[in-house]
């Protein structure tokens, strides 16, 4: 059989990063690691193709040479997943489909034309789907019916198939799952709240593949609570510690965690002796209020900022998710995240208004009350919510881009950045200390040349001018173990210079048509998933 794995493409997004990737050379930041999940669980008798529309085009040789088209996507990557679907049929391909916007609104899919809905997760999934190619099946509905696999069973992905040297970063995932029960979070609703992990043994195997495969750059540990399970945590990074050591530590990692992290010092140690450099925290709003309301509660038990900060002086990058648009939210809000995002220096800090995703809690109680404006969500940073508010959603666009638009006012984001690794260079716990080898390393032109870019931009060119150059050559006297990673982040400060445009221009284009022609609410519906016209495979 022979596969062609097809990831659709991301529109410009606050993680997309495309001025900061030309700089360097990259054109996507993360390869489909679930991609390569499917094509490892699959049989290895078949043969795969594999194109990321992030990295480049499907040529018609690819598409002449496909007997089975595999898509998957998140909703962010609707439009062209559902394209890449009828592009599919128009050359009278075989289509199968999966992953987390498939499995959260399968009629879609369905309509667009796609045979198989491989749905829920994969390692149960996908041998039911086998096993109907193997009987003969045009089409089917394959689904986990609420079993939740152990993921200790996982192969190893094929990274191989990969065009690596296109990306910025590799990702690896160690568990499924997170503990706790945000309403508007579909994380629990996808893989349940009973964290799942890989063994140590499996993580390591599959990092060693990647190094085997040349690799030496980070790598994203794409957990949605990297410590959901402390305790597996804590295993896996006794046996990692070492392996980086034999190898003089080849790669650095990132991952996402809970805002518990800042209460586990042990925790923190450990993830910096084994070179994690940053962490995402979901800290959504500063307002207490709304976070108990949408059941955040882990966020509550001690003082934000104060985590925050404490993550930062640990030695670890932090990286901050903010939300704007909680029911009962009071007027100020955009202020009052920008203000604690320049009380705790977070760099790097993604802002969205709240949407309901399918099937969420906050999705169910916003359709029980009749609130929806329309059933669907894109997950974008550009869109406006697909609820009414409790507030005015004027009041709290105008509020989200002004606080979009001072967050990434170019002298500030510098400032903030500059101040947030002052936090690093104190740390209390030393960074990992590469040895000296005897190996001559080749100049990276390619670096050379993105410096230099920066240094003129924003040295330069822009109002940073003057304040640049301060921030830098102090860091260099004080701390200089920390200027190349923050200058990689002062790069994250030209994509967030057109982006910011992007939001404005998007929020006030959307908020004005709204305002002229004001929704009617949609009905009450039973559920997110409608009758599908196909043959459900048990």
């Amino acid at each position: 059989m022979r596969v062609l794995l097809v990831y659709p493409l991301f529109p410009k997004s606050f993680w997309s990063f495309e001025k900061t990737l030309e700089l360097v050379g990259f054109k996507a930041q993360l390869p489909p690691l679930g991609m390569v999940t499917v094509a490892a669980i699959l049989p290895q008798s078949w043969e795969f193709k594999l194109v990321d529309r992030n990295v480049r085009d499907i040529t018609e040789a690819e598409w002449e040479w496909a007997e089975v088209v595999i898509l998957s996507a998140m909703i962010v990557q609707k439009n062209d997943f559902l394209l890449q679907i009828q592009e599919a049929k128009k050359r009278g391909k075989l289509v199968a489909v999966g992953g987390p916007y498939p499995t959260a609104l399968p009629e879609e899919a369905k309509v667009s034309g796609a045979d198989f809905l491989i749905l829920d997760e994969g390692e149960i999934t996908l041998p039911m789907f086998v096993e109907a190619i193997e009987r003969g099946d045009r089409k089917g509905l394959l689904r986990s019916n609420g079993e939740k696999p152990a993921v200790t069973d996982t192969p190893i992905p094929r990274f191989d198939l990969l065009e690596m040297n296109r990306y910025a970063e590799m990702s690896v995932q160690f568990s499924r799952g997170c503990p706790f029960q945000c309403e508007f979070c579909d994380i629990i609703v996808l893989y349940g709240r009973k964290p799942r992990t890989k063994t140590p043994a499996q993580i390591l195997a599959e990092l060693q593949y990647l190094y085997d495969l040349g690799w030496r750059r980070s790598i994203f540990m794409v957990d949605d609570n990297f410590i959901g399970n402390k305790r597996n945590v804590k295993v896996m990074l006794q046996e990692l510690k070492p392996w980086m050591k034999e190898r003089n530590f080849p790669f650095s990692f990132a991952t996402e965690a809970s805002i518990d992290l800042a209460q586990d010092p042990e925790m923190m140690q450990m993830m910096v002796e084994c070179n994690f450099g940053s962490v995402f925290l979901g800290i959504e709003t500063p307002d207490t209020d709304s976070l108990a309301l949408t059941k955040k509660f882990q966020n509550n038990r001690d003082p934000l900022s104060e985590s925050v900060i404490n993550i930062a002086r640990a030695g670890i990058r932090v990286m901050a998710g903010f939300i704007i648009g909680f029911d009962g939210e009071k007027k100020g809000a955009g202020d009052r995240i920008v203000q604690f995002v320049e009380l705790t220096a977070v760099p790097t800090a993604l802002f969205s208004m709240l949407q309901a995703l399918p099937d969420t809690g906050l999705w169910h109680r916003l359709n029980k009350e009749g609130r929806m404006i329309t059933q669907n969500s894109n997950g974008h940073q550009t869109t406006l919510m697909n609820f009414m508010p409790t507030r005015p959603l004027e009041d709290i666009a105008t509020e989200y881009v002004h606080a979009f638009w001072t967050l990434y006012d170019p002298l500030v984001f510098l400032n903030r950045t500059y101040r947030h690794f002052l936090i690093l260079g104190e740390s209390q716990y030393k960074r990992i200390k590469r040895e000296k080898t005897d190996q001559k390393r080749k100049t990276d032109w390619t670096a050379i040349k993105a410096l230099l870019i920066l240094c003129w931009r924003q040295g330069f060119v822009r109002k940073t001018r003057f304040q640049f150059w301060i921030n830098l050559f102090d860091l260099m006297k004080r701390y200089p173990n920390v200027v190349t990673s923050y200058l990689s982040v002062c790069a994250q400060g030209e994509h967030f210079l057109e982006y910011r445009s992007i939001v404005r221009d998007q929020i006030e284009a959307q908020l004005a048509d709204y305002l002229a022609n004001p929704p009617v609410l949609q009905p009450k519906v039973q559920s997110v998933e409608k009758t599908l016209d196909l043959q459900e495979v048990k």
